[in-house]
């Protein structure tokens, strides 16, 4: 081998394996409850937003913490970033399934496992930029990525499993097929006695989270000894300097156009799958459905259109691509009135808009945005997407979900254009 030729180590897969775990056990502590929200009120005596906060808490925090994290990642490294969130990850974890009774105590777990999310999220590019060749970054990041929609596909499957639902139906029965006058006192007492016990299955995420905590802090490292690539390795700009200089981009402006309108999007139907359908009449099993293809079509898109994009050393088309074809699925959404359409639409936005949107895009960004650093790069456009999201909910909240779908596929067709503007990465040259 030519001495000028870097170095590339069988080691990082083993890093980002590690770090993908990371990623995927921190949905399962994010949307714990969204599965089993009805029994959850039961099992914990509360209001149905009381259990939509313990998941919208990680939205609020990741708005305030994106920042700080990604500073910290930039200033001291991907190994205490990602160990801290870890450790955090672990901490809080094990303390939802010893507290599983106590709400107020389960917001304050919650609220230490939103801190790592920033931690462990806004670290993926930065991984792939110190372990990975850049022909191969966009499939790193592509299998960080695809492991989140595992870790939310699982948690949507597995948790009702873990949980007694049926002792739900039986504490609903007793409190409503009951004589005021007679047994209201007693129908109390044996709902209470019939709530589900939520203890065994946040124990047992709490173990798991325990385990990859201390996986990640004993085989995480921060860099190889060699860098992979034979690229310049200067300085990064930072936090401020470096929101600077992104700013002052023309393209960097125009990817976080396309986050604004495609990750908030995503976020927003998501969350509000459930009214979508119900528009639709669609019952609890097939809204199951069209919800969870979209994140099976995510985890076949980035397998397939992220490694296409390294081997075809292009970016542009692949950003366009998800796109047109995301506005095209918006369409068939906001057209559905059925079953039907809105399969396929979940479907042909998942493959398109996770599968490259998410992994090509956050790789463009880091590359179009050098030297700023790419915990940096990456968690700005993030943070771009979560806000869009919140003010999306809150909009479908007030207007109705029938008049937002038109305005998604009116921003998608605009953030279509933003695609086509974007000029190809310069950082993919031989």
């Amino acid at each position: 081998m030519n001495a000028s030729t870097p170095t590339v180590y069988p080691a990082r897969w083993g890093v980002l394996l590690t770090y993908a775990l990371a990623a995927l056990v921190l949905q399962l502590q994010w949307l714990t409850f969204a599965p089993i929200a009805r029994t959850a009120t039961l099992a914990l005596g509360v209001e149905q937003f009381d259990i939509d906060l313990l998941s919208l808490v990680f939205m609020g925090v990741f708005v305030v913490a994106c920042i700080p994290a990604s500073w910290f990642l930039d200033r001291f490294g991907l190994r205490a970033g990602v160990g801290l969130g870890a450790l955090f990850l672990g901490v809080f974890g094990l303390m939802k399934g010893l507290v599983a009774d106590n709400y107020t105590l389960l917001v304050v777990a919650q609220l230490g496992l939103a801190l790592s999310q920033p931690l462990i999220i806004n670290a993926a590019t930065k991984l792939a930029a110190q372990w990975f060749p850049i022909a191969e970054r966009a499939t790193a990041v592509g299998i960080a990525t695809l492991s989140q929609f595992i870790g939310i596909i699982v948690v949507m499957m597995v948790t009702p499993a873990l949980v007694d639902v049926d002792a739900t139906r039986q504490a609903a029965a007793a409190l409503v097929d009951v004589d005021a006058t007679r047994q209201a006192a007693a129908a109390l007492v044996d709902a209470t006695a019939a709530r589900p016990d939520l203890g065994p299955m946040l124990m047992i995420y709490g173990a798991i989270s325990a385990a990859v905590a201390v996986l990640v802090l004993l085989v995480l490292r921060e860099k190889p000894p060699t860098p992979p690539s034979a690229e310049p390795t200067g300085e990064r700009l930072m936090t401020f300097a470096g929101i600077r200089h992104m700013l002052g981009l023309r393209d960097m402006r125009l990817v976080m156009g396309l986050y604004f309108v495609g990750l908030g999007v995503f976020n927003a139907v998501s969350t509000c799958i459930d009214l979508l359908c119900a528009k639709n009449n669609l019952n609890v099993d097939e809204t199951g459905l069209v919800g969870g293809l979209m994140f099976i079509t995510g985890i076949i898109g980035a397998a397939i259109l992220a490694p296409m994009s390294d081997k075809m050393r292009k970016r542009k088309p692949f950003l366009v691509l998800a796109m047109a074809l995301t506005t095209v699925a918006l369409a068939l959404l906001a057209l559905a009135d059925g079953f039907l359409l809105l399969v396929i639409g979940s479907g042909v936005l998942g493959f398109f808009l996770l599968g490259a949107g998410a992994p090509v895009g956050f790789q463009y960004a880091a590359e179009v945005s050098y030297p700023t650093a790419e915990s940096m790069s990456q968690g700005i456009i993030l943070l771009t997407g979560q806000i869009s999201g919140i003010l999306f909910i809150v909009g479908i909240n007030v207007l109705g979900m029938g008049p937002f779908m038109w305005l998604f596929v009116g921003l998608a067709a605009l953030a279509t254009l933003f695609a086509v503007l974007l000029r190809e990465s310069p950082r993919l040259q031989p």
